[in-house]
């Protein structure tokens, strides 16, 4: 009996250990019949934003087009971890689907660089004519060296500067502010050419950053100032447009190599149909948060033809930097984009 009761225990033990990789490989695309594969998408950003609206129409259209063989869980808040985090997680497969956006994507893959330098496009339409057509595609493509595979571009918007100490009209008034930036090499130069002192923080340290005066300021999109309730600690915005960001739903190219050929085709309308429901949401929410932010008693700054021109200035010569000019061919292009 003892020795029945040591083996029951031994078995038991191993089924538990083995339970998880049976789960991994279900949720991976085991492709038994009847069984649904649940993947996880990670977002940092809130309930409602425009990119978790995104996510959730394309989890809802995959979950519908395969009639519920695949299930897509999108955890946003950043429940799972950081940008930088997450993106190591869906690298190794840990999770399967990201919303992320170039600029931290550039610590692993250089290249997104290109379309993240300042004052690149000339307006949202050229920004997509790009996005959408063959330089979009090479740099989604081009994270399958980093285990990813770009699926769809959302639009972010264009990141302008805001700080709880002064207004901004000239990159010298910018002289020794502490401003946030992602963790990435060309938005710190990018601070540096200005004048500030970058400081890489995650998103939501930001917050009590400002609030507790380690940092004075951070730059980003209008959306972001009103729902991570920056406009509460940092007062001063200036419309300045130095960058746009665009982001991307991503997938683990494991997890996409799992699928068969008509999964592949539903994961990838799937996202485009979640792009579609993010950008109109997002023109939306520019429009509300901008009201929200003017009305809230946040000093707006509106930048001259004159004073804008002094920041395309005080950045030019990053173009001109090694690290950058190595990808002049596809900016060439980008600007050449009609």
């Amino acid at each position: 009996m003892k020795k029945l009761m040591v083996v029951f225990s031994v078995f038991f033990a191993l089924a538990l250990a083995v339970t998880p990789l049976f789960a991994a490989g279900n949720q991976q695309g085991s492709g038994a019949a009847g069984k649904t594969r649940v993947f996880r998408l990670a977002d940092n950003q809130p309930d409602g934003y425009p990119t978790v609206l995104g996510d959730l129409a394309m989890a809802k259209y995959i979950e519908e087009k395969t009639n519920g063989a695949i299930k897509i869980e999108v955890y946003n808040n950043s429940v799972l971890g950081d940008e930088k985090t997450t993106i190591e997680q869906t690298q190794t497969g840990d999770i399967h689907f990201i919303r992320v956006g170039l600029n931290p994507l550039s610590s692993i893959n250089p290249v997104m660089n290109a379309l993240a330098m300042p004052f690149l496009f000339r307006d949202r339409s050229h920004m997509f004519k790009v996005l959408d057509g063959p330089i979009g595609d090479e740099l989604m493509n081009s994270l399958q060296q980093q285990n990813l595979l770009g699926l769809c571009w959302l639009d972010a918007g264009f990141r302008n500067f805001y700080n709880s100490k002064k207004a901004i009209r000239t990159p010298a008034d910018m002289a020794g502010l502490r401003i946030r930036v992602q963790e990435s090499p060309l938005m710190m130069d990018m601070i540096r050419y200005l004048g500030a002192s970058p400081t890489p923080m995650a998103y939501g340290e930001v917050y009590p950053g400002i609030q507790n005066g380690i940092i004075d300021g951070a730059e980003n999109n209008w959306p972001s100032y009103i729902t991570a309730a920056h406009f509460e600690v940092a007062k001063h915005f200036t419309v300045d447009g130095h960058m746009a960001s665009p982001e991307m739903i991503l997938i683990n190219v494991g997890v996409w190599n799992s699928l068969s050929d008509a999964e592949k085709k539903i994961v990838k309308e799937g996202a485009m149909e979640g792009a579609k429901v993010e950008r109109a949401a997002w023109l939306e929410a520019e429009v509300k948060y901008e009201k929200q932010a003017r009305d809230s008693g946040s000093i707006i700054t509106e930048l001259t033809a004159a004073e804008h021109k002094l920041f395309e200035d005080a950045l030019a010569p990053l173009y001109q930097q090694p690290a950058y000019a190595a990808y002049a061919d596809v900016i060439r292009r980008t600007r050449e984009t009609q």
